[in-house]
């Protein structure tokens, strides 16, 4: 979901690092120690190598120290952070909700409903919380006749989002324990829209289930065993937040401007239906059925490298070593489905990628790989991805709006001079 990239040409040596940055060896040695630049083995006999991103991003910061004007442009691009949260940090172990790995949360089995209001209020519940459903719901099942056929979970939440907002007249300038209950409605309802487009009766009853990850299982007709919302549960719980990417960032920027919290989850999800970043899981589920059965994982894979084409799923660009918020979820899909065509076909896709030298799946990878072991309908995966998303983005949003300031970047103009 987070912008994937080729690892070609990102990896440099450490005197390319040094002439990078302008420093000595010995400077860049103590960055590595310090934990400002990561590094890898190289192949076989070779140098450790250095991850350019790191490398980046501390000429950025520099650079703004001495206030070069050419770092405004390069901190919105993977650049410096450009602002502060205490919400969630990213390493190589992936991400840091408040403090508490995320990954670690969600093999521990903790629950979406409890993690999410660990990154709304900064303290992990000591048991699983109690989201009420609505008192007056909304007809979901009148709603559901406005959809044109076959449309994908995510543009589902876009359009429902603006109607709950109309519906909700006290909506402006809540106290923050009314924003809270009314965050959690609105994630009851993100996951009982998922009945919608194919079976809209059982909507009612996913937006009075028990759970968040129990609504996604009633909404879509999955089984009714533990494992399957647990599945849910973790794959909900990976997805929820990870720092300023695009659609945190435009949430983020509503709230600045004193949005709603509806129209601040309205921002983030027609940003996350960009194809730069909610279709990086639509492009995985294009690879794998492109890949048709494990078979044709090695072929399919060596074939997008001999055209050139880089590998959806594959590569994240934050982690160097592999995505760690991929593997959980692949797991979680083998478990539940072995002998599933796409899950043993994403496997052998992860066994190619990695003989060629390629860094781990992605959570994306991840996603699709559940949604095939669960035989969701297309579009389900960045589905689970925005359902999870928003507990970040919702989170990001009051603490933005609590920073009371506007984000507002200078531009760097490069147009014609003014004319006289």
């Amino acid at each position: 979901m987070d912008e994937p990239i080729n690892a070609s040409g990102e990896m440099v040596t450490a005197k390319e690092a040094a002439k990078i940055l302008g420093i000595k060896l010995d400077t860049l040695y103590a960055y590595v120690s310090r934990g400002l630049v990561r590094s890898v083995s190289g192949e076989g006999k070779k140098a450790r190598l250095y991850l350019r991103s790191d490398l980046d991003r501390l000429r950025a910061r520099s650079e703004a120290h001495r206030g070069h004007a050419p770092v405004a442009a390069g901190a919105l691009r993977w650049g410096e952070p450009v602002l502060d949260s205490a919400i969630t940090g990213i390493d190589e172990g992936g991400p840091i909700y408040r403090g508490l790995p995320a990954v670690r949360l969600a093999v521990d089995g903790v629950p979406f409903e409890s993690v999410a209001e660990l990154l709304w209020t900064g303290a992990l519940p000591a048991k699983a919380p109690e989201w009420p459903a609505p008192a007056r719901a909304l007809e979901l099942r009148a709603f559901s006749g406005l959809l044109p056929a076959g449309c994908a979970p995510v543009g589902v939440m876009a359009a429902l989002v603006p109607l709950l907002a109309q519906g909700d007249q006290a909506r402006f300038g809540a106290a923050t324990g009314a924003e809270l209950e009314r965050a959690r409605r609105l994630i009851r309802y993100l996951a009982a829209s998922f009945a919608l487009p194919r079976a809209p009766r059982r909507a009612g009853e996913a937006l009075a289930a028990p759970s968040i990850a129990a609504a996604v299982c009633l909404a879509l007709d999955l089984p009714r065993r533990a494992a399957v919302r647990e599945a849910i549960d973790r794959a909900l719980v990976l997805s929820a937040d990870h720092e300023l990417n695009a659609s945190a960032f435009a949430a983020r920027v509503a709230g600045s401007a004193g949005c709603d919290v509806y129209t601040c989850v309205q921002a983030a999800l027609a940003v996350v239906q960009g194809p730069e970043h909610g279709g990086a899981c639509d492009r995985m589920e294009a690879l794998l059925q492109e890949t048709g059965r494990p078979e044709r994982a090695a072929a399919t894979v060596r074939d997008r490298a001999r055209r050139g084409e880089a590998l959806p799923g594959f590569n994240h660009r934050l982690y160097p070593r592999g995505d760690p918020r991929g593997p959980p979820l692949i797991a979680a899909a083998e478990a539940l489905a072995p002998l599933a065509a796409g899950v043993r076909t994403m496997a052998a896709l992860v066994v190619a990628m990695r003989e060629l030298g390629h860094a781990g799946p992605s959570v994306d990878a991840g996603l699709v790989a559940l949604a095939s072991a669960l035989e969701l309908p297309p579009g389900s995966a960045v589905g689970l991805f925005a359902l999870g998303r928003s507990a970040g983005w919702i989170a990001h949003a009051l603490e933005q709006r609590a920073a009371g300031y506007m984000l507002r970047p200078r531009a760097r103009y490069v147009g014609p001079p003014a004319r006289t």
